[in-house]
């Protein structure tokens, strides 16, 4: 029988779903998102896995940190590891929460048995120019203006402004996307960018041994589809590309996604 709760580990909120003796797959959410952004596909996970769902610093029901280095919150994750007494892991994260599933893997191998990243764009280069109503939301000078009048239909729209096919947007992660500061987020985007610009992540992931599958929507208006393929040479690695399917796979495609997880963490086993 699966089951469901929510705590706080040091300082960050941790929501557990599936039998607890079961393998250990932790999820960790991109930027400017939360554990919510995994509800479709955690029906799936759980009937198999001991699924843990974390909401990073100043995301969803995590207070702020004093610091959103990709590194530091790796460790601070590792924490939450530690103290739940689990290992090894698979670890999956989306987009952003890929870069800090890799920092975990390369502060502690022995935290981390396999790694899944869900469009993580391998370096800044692949950046595109980002749609309309984020960049809106985001840049100077109307960003935080806005930010302070956000409504649930401009929320859900910068949620499906990366999507490529129609999705109904959760109403938690609405929520929870409501409760990221303006300042916490840019500063996010900025230690994500660093992380990446410093070292890419094929590159990272090369010097790692550890098996990983990288999932990229081969419609994905925020990566560069084709920038993919610089995961090619990452040894231990297998790249599925999801066509028409754009930077949300979980909301976009939940069977799709949950079932290459399954495939994936079943044969790391």
């Amino acid at each position: 029988m699966a089951i469901h709760d929510n705590k706080h580990v040091h300082g960050m909120h941790v929501t557990h779903d599936g039998p607890r003796e079961a393998p250990p797959l932790v999820l960790i959410h991109g930027s400017g998102a939360s554990a919510g952004s995994w509800g479709p596909v955690v029906p799936a996970l759980a009937g198999r896995y001991h699924v843990i769902r974390i909401d990073l610093p100043g995301h969803g029901q995590s207070p702020p940190a004093p610091s959103y280095d990709v590194p530091e919150q790796a460790a601070r994750l590792a924490a939450v590891l530690d103290e739940l007494g689990l290992r090894p892991v698979t670890v999956a994260g989306h987009s952003s929460g890929g870069y800090v599933a890799t920092a975990l893997a390369e502060q502690r191998p022995d935290l981390v048995g396999s790694l899944a990243l869900i469009s993580s764009g391998p370096s800044p280069d692949a950046l595109l120019p980002q749609p309309v109503v984020l960049r809106a939301l985001i840049g100077p000078p109307l960003g935080p203006l806005l930010w302070r009048v956000r409504s649930d239909a401009m929320l859900r729209r910068g949620v499906t402004a990366v999507c490529h096919r129609p999705v109904d947007v959760p109403d938690d992660l609405v929520a929870d996307v409501r409760g990221i500061g303006y300042r916490t987020f840019r500063t996010v985007l900025r230690h994500n960018t660093a992380y990446i610009a410093e070292r890419s992540v094929p590159a990272r992931l090369t010097a790692l041994d550890v098996p990983v599958l990288v999932v990229f929507g081969a419609a994905d208006p925020r990566w560069d589809p084709s920038s993919a393929h610089q995961y090619d040479t990452v040894p231990n690695a297998r790249v599925e590309r999801l066509p028409g399917v754009g930077h949300f796979p979980m909301l976009e495609v939940p069977q799709a996604t949950g079932e290459l997880l399954l495939g994936f963490a079943a044969t790391v086993r």
